[in-house]
This record gives C-alpha cells, sequence and structure tokens, in this order.
C-alpha cells in the first residue's frame, strides 16, 4: 500500500521556520488530496492544511484557521513531493506533524476523510 514519510521537523525558536517535506510511494501521487495534520501531547489530531491535485487553475488549498498566512502547502507532482511551509512559527505550534493523503478531496478537512498516514516528524518551537 501507499506508504507517507515526512521530514523536515526539528527544534526551532519561535519566530522561525521550517519546511516539512512529505513523499508518498505509489504512481497516482498527482491524483491525491494531500493534507497535513498536528497532534499536541494529549490533545486529539488536527486539520493543518490540505491541498488538493492540480488542475489548470491550480489546486485548491485549505488551512486551519491558526495556521492561516503563517503556513503554505504545496505539491511538486514531479518530485512526487508535498510541503508545508511554517513561517512565523509560535510555541503553540509545537506537535508531531502528520502527512495524509486521500483518494477523495470530498472530506480533506477531516482526519476520517484520508486513507493513508505517515508515521509523523516532531515540530518543537521554542519560546
Amino acid at each position: 500500500q501507499v506508504q507517507l514519510v515526512e521530514s523536515g521537523g526539528g527544534l526551532v525558536q519561535a519566530g522561525g521556520s521550517l519546511r516539512l517535506s512529505c513523499a508518498p510511494s505509489g504512481r497516482t501521487f498527482s491524483s491525491y488530496t494531500m493534507g497535513w495534520f498536528r497532534q499536541a501531547p494529549g490533545k486529539e489530531r488536527e486539520f493543518v492544511a490540505a491541498i488538493t491535485a492540480i488542475s489548470w487553475s491550480g489546486s485548491v488549498t485549505n488551512y486551519a484557521d491558526s495556521v492561516k498566512g503563517r503556513f503554505t502547502i504545496s505539491r511538486d507532482n514531479a518530485k512526487m513531493t508535498v510541503y508545508l511551509q511554517m513561517n512565523s512559527l509560535k510555541p503553540e505550534d509545537t506537535a508531531v506533524y502528520y502527512c495524509a493523503a486521500a483518494h477523495s478531496s470530498l472530506n480533506r478537512l477531516r482526519v476520517g476523510g484520508y486513507d493513508y498516514w505517515g508515521q509523523g516528524t516532531q515540530v518543537t518551537v521554542s519560546s
């Protein structure tokens, strides 16, 4: 089955930036809706950002209110990679970040809308 591998996490000071990458296996990456979720200790996994398959007009992106204006999701189908550029990081962004892939874009804001999940990468933001 499809496997997702996240990378790019680490420790950064508040106000800093990180770029997460996710490289799925499989030959149908370009048709997947891709998402990023995060989970802090003791909290439920929450939606961060999503991006649909690229069309003539580009991809549709969605962001959680908490990250809007600071995070940018993008995809490179040639490299079969999805990215999450995180700027102006805050301590409350500290979490394990998960990459996810879905066959359908209809439920891309929900954890239950995704078919495949990575193992996560830790992002820690110090104050």
